[in-house]
C-alpha cells in the first residue's frame, strides 16, 4: 500500500486501527534481507564517488576512440591492472568508468595503455572534457580522407581505363606502377597503423589484415583487385566513421539537454553566462523558443511549456508565477522569468544525461557474450585462412596455391585472402552496444529512465506486470464524487457545508478534499467552536447549528445513531455525516483512475503479458478499479509483506514479473520482482529503488517501455544473425571460388554501416 491510501472504512496495511485523524507516512527503508535480482544504484553525480568496499568510482572520456575493436582491447588491458577493481568502457559514450583506491592516479596508465592499442586517444577526466573549449584544428586538404580516396579513385579509373583501351591484361607488370601508387595513396595510413600496431604486438589488427590481403592480392598480380579492395575498404570506413558519428550523436543530441549558457538578469542588466556558473536564487530570463535552462520556480510572465523533449507528451501545459518548470522543457509562448531551484549538476536535465551515460555502461549479456567471441572469431579465420592456402590444393587437384596464369580466383591463397577481409570483427563487436544505447536513449525521450543494457535485456521475457494501486493505476488524490441526502430537510450542498465546517481543521486528505470539494461549491464553511478528532473513527465538531458527525460507522455507532437505512452500493469511501443526532446522509469520496489507464493495460495486455495489482485497499473499491481499466487479476486488503509473498505466487505462475510502484513504499516489493520500475516525478529515493524510472507518473510508460525493450533486443539480435550470415556466406561463396575480395570488404565495412542505420531504428520510431 502506498502511503497515499486511506480508509475510513477499512484498516490499512501499517496495522493500526480504523483510523480517521492522521495520515500515513510508510517511508521506511527496504526491510527484505535479499539483493535486488537487476538493482545496480547509479547515482547522479559519478564522477567521483565511494563504493560499498570502500574504492572511488570515476569517469573517463577517451577522446579520439573510434574502433569498436579497440575499446574492447583497452577496456581488457585495464582490467588486468591490479589496482582495478572494476572497468567498463562504452563505445557509444567514449566513456570508461572505474573503481579504484585511488582512480585519479591511474589516468597516465589508462594513456599509457590507449596508446598502446590505438594512436590519437586522448585520456581526458569527465569533468576536464566538460569543461574543455572545442576548438577545430584546420586539416591541410592533403590530409582529409575524401581527398585521398578521390585522387585514388581517378588513378584506379585510369587504369582501369587504360588496361581497357590497350587490351592488355590486369597481370601485365606494366600497370604495376600506377596501381602501386594509387595503392599507396590510398593505403598508405593504413600500412604505416599496421606497422606501428605490430610493432606494439597487435597482430590480428584490421588494418594488418587488410594489408595483408591487399599485399598478397599484389603479389598474385591482381593489380587491379588489390587497389581496388583499399578504395572500397577506405570508403566503407569513412562511411562507417560518419554512421557512427552521426549515430552517436544523435542519442547524445536526444538526451544531452544541458544549456551552455543562460541569460542572468542582474537589475535592468541581461548578462550571458555559463550555466555551470548560474546559481541557486539566480533569476534568469526564458525567451520564447529558449530550452528551460535549469529547474525553476517561475516569478514573471506566463506560457506554454512543450514538455516533450523530456516526457515525451506532446501536449503543451500551460504555466504561470509560482510554478515549477524543469530544465529541458520548451518555452513555446510567452517570455519567462524564472528563478533558479536547483543548479546544472543537480537539474533534470543532468540527471537524466547521467542516467542513460551510466545505464550504458552497464553491458547486457549479449554484448558481453559478442566481445568474448569477436576475441576466439578473428584468430580462429586468420588460421583457418592459412589452412585452406595449404591444405585446398592437397584436397582439391583443382585448386593450386599459386595460379600466375589462368584464373586467378581459383587459388587456394586468393581465397585466403579473401577470409583474411573477412576475419575482421568490427560488424560484429559493434552490432549490440549501439542497440541498446539507442534503446536508453530512445527511453530517456519519453521520460523512461533504464538503468542499463541488462534491464531492457530482461524486460524482453517479461510475462507479467504486477500494479500498486495508489499513485499508479490511480491519481493518488482524494475528490469527492458525490454527496447524497437522506433527510427530508437537509439538502446535499447543507451536507457537504457542515461537513467541511466540521473537517476544516483536519489534516486528513479525506478531510481536505471535502473542505476543497465546498470551496469549489462557494459554499459557506464554519469554523467550529470545538472539535473532538477519535482515532480509527472520525470527527465531532460543535458548531452554532448544532452537532455534526462525520466519520465511519464505528463512530456513528458510538454515539447511537440510527443507521437502519444505511446500506453501501457505490464505489468509494464513504464518509457518513450526522446532525443533532440523526444521519442525515454520506458522502462519496473515490481515488480518480488515471487518464491513460486504461488505453494502458490494453497496450500491455496486446504485448501477451497478464496484468495483476496489488494493493492495501478494500477489495470492492480495488476490483471497481481493475473492472474500469481491464487489469486481468486483483488481490486487495494486503500487507507490504503479504504483497511480496503474493508477487512471488505470481512469478511462479506466470514467469518472470515486473514490478510498478512509487519506488518508496513499495521497497520490498521492487526488490522482489524481477523488474523494480517507479512512478514518480524523478525523486532520487525512487531512482535509488528502481531498475526502471519512470520520470512523470503516466501508466503509457509500462507499455513503451517494455516496445523499447523489444525492439531493442529484436534489432540487437538482427544486427548479430545479419553480421554473422553474410561473413559466412562470403566464406562459403569465396571457399568455392565464387566471392572476390570486393565482396570480402562489404562483408566487414559494409555490414558496420547497416547495422549502424538498423540501430537508429529505435531512436526514430
Amino acid at each position: 500500500m502506498s502511503k497515499k491510501e486511506y480508509h475510513h472504512e477499512e484498516s490499512c496495511c501499517c496495522g493500526h486501527e480504523h483510523h480517521h485523524d492522521h495520515e500515513h507516512h510508510h517511508e521506511e527503508s527496504c526491510c527484505c534481507d535479499h539483493e535486488h535480482h537487476l538493482h545496480e544504484d547509479i547515482p547522479f553525480d559519478p564522477e567521483l564517488e565511494i563504493t560499498d568496499d570502500g574504492s572511488e568510482k570515476i569517469v573517463f572520456v577517451l577522446e579520439g576512440l573510434d574502433c569498436v575493436n579497440c575499446a574492447a582491447k583497452i577496456e581488457a588491458k585495464i582490467r588486468q591492472l591490479p589496482e582495478v577493481k572494476s572497468v567498463s568502457l562504452t563505445f557509444a559514450t567514449r566513456q570508461l568508468r572505474l573503481s579504484s583506491e585511488h582512480p585519479d592516479q591511474l589516468q597516465v596508465k589508462i594513456q599509457e595503455i590507449a596508446d598502446s592499442v590505438e594512436d590519437g586517444i586522448k585520456v581526458l577526466e569527465k569533468k576536464q572534457k566538460r569543461k574543455q573549449v572545442q576548438v577545430e584544428e584546420t586539416v591541410p586538404v592533403w590530409k582529409q580522407p575524401l581527398f585521398s580516396i578521390g585522387t585514388g579513385l581517378l588513378l584506379f579509373i585510369a587504369g582501369e581505363f587504360i588496361i581497357n583501351l590497350m587490351g592488355i591484361s590486369e597481370q601485365d607488370f606494366r600497370m604495376l606502377p600506377l596501381f602501386l601508387i594509387a595503392y599507396l595513396i590510398l593505403g598508405g595510413e593504413v600500412l604505416l597503423d599496421a606497422g606501428k600496431n605490430i610493432m606494439k604486438g597487435q597482430i590480428f589488427d584490421e588494418n594488418f589484415l587488410m594489408c595483408l590481403a591487399t599485399i598478397g592480392a599484389f603479389i598474385i598480380r591482381m593489380f587491379p583487385e588489390a587497389v581496388g579492395v583499399m578504395l572500397f575498404y577506405r570508403i566503407g570506413e569513412y562511411f562507417e566513421h560518419r554512421a557512427t558519428e552521426q549515430s552517436r550523436s544523435q542519442i547524445m543530441e536526444a538526451v544531452d539537454l544541458r544549456p551552455e549558457v543562460v541569460n542572468h538578469v542582474v537589475g535592468e542588466e541581461i548578462r550571458v553566462i555559463d550555466a555551470e556558473d548560474a546559481r541557486v536564487g539566480d533569476i534568469l530570463l526564458v525567451r520564447p523558443g529558449d530550452r528551460i535552462p535549469l529547474d525553476s520556480v517561475i516569478v514573471e510572465g506566463e506560457s506554454r511549456i512543450d514538455t516533450s523533449p523530456v516526457t515525451g507528451e506532446p501536449v503543451p501545459v500551460m504555466v504561470k508565477p509560482g510554478d515549477a518548470v524543469i530544465s529541458g522543457c520548451v518555452n513555446t509562448s510567452g517570455q519567462l522569468k524564472i528563478r533558479v531551484e536547483k543548479a546544472l549538476e543537480e537539474s533534470m536535465v543532468t540527471k537524466i544525461l547521467d542516467s542513460v551515460e551510466n545505464a550504458a555502461a552497464s553491458k547486457p549479456e549479449i554484448d558481453k557474450f559478442i566481445t568474448k567471441f569477436a576475441r576466439v572469431y578473428t584468430p580462429f579465420v586468420v588460421f583457418f585462412a592459412l589452412a585452406i592456402a595449404i591444405i585446398l590444393p592437397i584436397i582439391f587437384p583443382g585448386w593450386h596455391f599459386w595460379i600466375l596464369d589462368g584464373d586467378v580466383s581459383h587459388s587456394s591463397l586468393y581465397t585466403a585472402l579473401t577470409f583474411l577481409v573477412i576475419s575482421c570483427p568490427c560488424a560484429l563487436v559493434l552490432s549490440v552496444p549501439l542497440a541498446f544505447f539507442a534503446g536508453i536513449g530512445a527511453g530517456s525521450k519519453k521520460g523512461i529512465l533504464f538503468k542499463g543494457g541488462i534491464v531492457i535485456e530482461a524486460l524482453k521475457n517479461v510475462k507479467a506486470v504486477v500494479l500498486d494501486k495508489t499513485g499508479t493505476v490511480t491519481k493518488g488524490d482524494f475528490v469527492v464524487q458525490e454527496v447524497y441526502s437522506v433527510s427530508d430537510t437537509i439538502s446535499a450542498d447543507e451536507i457537504l457545508a457542515l461537513s467541511a465546517s466540521c473537517e476544516l481543521s483536519s489534516t486528513h486528505p479525506i478531510g481536505n478534499s471535502i473542505v476543497e470539494a465546498a470551496r469549489r461549491k462557494n459554499l459557506e464553511i464554519e469554523r467550529p467552536a470545538s472539535v473532538e478528532e477519535i482515532v480509527g473513527h472520525g470527527i465531532c465538531a460543535q458548531l452554532e447549528q448544532g452537532t455534526v458527525f462525520c466519520g465511519n460507522r464505528k463512530l456513528m455507532e458510538r454515539y447511537h445513531i440510527d443507521l437502519s437505512r444505511y446500506h453501501k452500493d457505490k464505489f468509494g469511501t464513504e464518509v457518513l455525516v450526522a446532525f443533532n443526532g440523526q444521519w442525515i446522509g454520506y458522502i462519496m469520496i473515490a481515488d480518480t483512475i488515471k487518464e491513460d489507464a486504461k488505453q494502458s493495460v490494453e497496450a500491455v495486455k496486446k504485448l501477451g503479458i497478464m496484468t495483476v495489482m496489488l494493493t492495501g485497499d478494500a477489495k470492492e473499491n480495488a476490483e471497481q478499479v481493475a473492472s474500469e481499466t481491464g487489469i486481468d487479476e486483483v488481490h486487495a486488503k494486503l500487507l507490504p509483506e503479504d504483497k511480496l509473498s503474493r508477487l512471488q505466487d505470481v512469478r511462479r505462475q506466470y514467469g518472470p514479473v515486473m514490478f510498478v510502484g512509487d519506488g518508496i513504499n513499495d521497497a520490498p516489493v521492487l526488490a522482489g520482482a524481477d523488474i523494480g520500475a517507479a512512478m514518480g516525478s524523478g525523486a532520487d529515493a525512487a531512482i535509488e529503488a528502481a531498475d526502471v524510472v519512470f520520470m512523470y507518473s503516466e501508466m503509457k510508460a509500462i507499455p513503451e517501455a517494455l516496445r523499447i525493450a523489444k525492439m531493442t533486443r529484436n534489432i540487437s539480435w538482427q544486427n548479430v544473425v545479419f553480421a554473422l550470415v553474410v561473413k559466412v556466406i562470403v566464406m562459403i561463396l569465396g571457399l568455392f571460388g565464387f566471392a572476390n575480395m570486393w565482396l570480402a570488404v562489404f562483408a566487414d565495412t559494409g555490414v558496420s554501416v547497416f547495422c549502424l542505420i538498423n540501430s537508429i531504428r529505435i531512436l526514430r520510431q
